[in-house]
């Protein structure tokens, strides 16, 4: 039973906004493969239409493939899959595709037909490459426009986060380097001075 719903695009930088690692994926359309790669640094940059920076390194076989095909989705994890986050992350997916190498299922996004992730995930972002940018030609900086977006109801709804004491496995992630996570915890809600 998947518990994931759509979000309103006007919604969906809030998905990011907290700074979780997050799991890039893309799709070579030359060669049908997938991957996915796990980054700790994302983070929204425009609210309406929702747009997003991410940081993958020019050398990597993913920039190759979000390059070529204009394209890449972000998915949000949680502790639940935190090895797994760490795994994809210390590994390249040039040579074996990393769905099978750690059989983790996904489905093709609605609207790019990107690979997504919800098992062990809060949400996904499904994301067209901005055009390219002097600053993008110098740095490892991409932009992405968010087309598409859902999230697990039981942890983002009606256009907030969720987070409880009752399920730390729903928390996402936030890397500390070296295979070190921290998550989010409970939610605390401010109260006027």
């Amino acid at each position: 039973m998947s518990y994931f719903q759509p979000v309103a695009l006007n919604h969906a930088s809030r998905l990011l906004n907290h700074g979780p690692t997050v799991l890039i994926t893309s799709f070579d359309a030359a060669s049908g493969r997938r991957n996915v790669m796990a980054a700790a640094w994302s983070t929204p940059v425009e609210f309406v239409p929702a747009r997003i920076a991410i940081v993958v390194d020019k050398g990597t076989w993913s920039r190759e493939i979000i390059e070529q095909n204009q394209a890449f989705a972000i998915c949000v994890p949680t502790a639940a899959i935190a090895d797994l986050t760490w795994a994809v992350g210390s590994v390249s997916g040039r040579d074996k595709d990393k769905f099978e190498r750690y059989n983790i299922e996904a489905k093709r996004g609605p609207e790019l037909g990107l690979p997504v992730i919800e098992q062990g995930c809060a949400a996904w972002l499904e994301c067209r490459l901005l055009p390219e940018t002097e600053a993008q030609q110098q740095y490892d900086t991409l932009f992405g426009e968010v087309v598409a977006a859902a999230a697990d109801t039981r942890i983002f709804n009606q256009g907030r986060w969720q987070f409880s004491a009752e399920h730390p496995e729903h928390h996402t992630l936030h890397h500390l380097g070296a295979g070190s996570f921290v998550t989010s915890g409970p939610l605390i809600q401010a109260k006027p001075l």
